[in-house]
């Protein structure tokens, strides 16, 4: 299997900013607008395989694209996650860091619980390619 992380161009369309070892872009099935996963370059699948570099390189990206959420989509807060391993519900046998910003009312959920918000079997659909493109532009004007 390939991994869509390391050659989709797709996903290579709907990337707000990148570093020299890891890049943001928007994930094709977002909880709310603006939900923005963080991979690094390298094939990696879990958290605990990222080097010290990786994990700073993230850190960067995440810091930065913090304010451009909270500018574009007036974000009051963000929900940050990863899955490891697929029994924990990673779908990406790569490492990926969700950003999820959040503001009142967001996705008819007021209150943050991972079993009610995070995973909603069925409730997620994926969103128009041009519409991730036309938005991750935004966000990237942004930063």
């Amino acid at each position: 299997m390939s991994c869509p992380y390391c050659t989709s161009s797709d996903i290579q369309k709907r990337k707000i900013i990148e570093n020299d070892l890891a890049f943001a872009f928007l994930g094709k099935m977002p909880i709310v607008l603006g939900h923005t996963l963080i991979v690094p370059k390298r094939h990696v699948a879990k958290y605990e395989n990222l080097t010290g570099e990786e994990m700073r390189a993230i850190e960067d990206l995440r810091v930065k694209i913090l304010g451009a959420l909270v500018q574009t989509f007036d974000a009051a807060g963000f929900n940050f996650a990863w899955n490891d391993e697929k029994l924990a519900g990673q779908s990406v046998p790569h490492f990926h860091l969700h950003i999820i910003p959040r503001k009142e009312g967001d996705a008819g959920t007021y209150e943050y619980e991972p079993r009610k918000f995070l995973y909603r079997p069925g409730e997620r659909k994926e969103s128009p390619e041009a519409e991730l493109e036309e938005i991750s532009k935004l966000i990237a004007k942004n930063l």
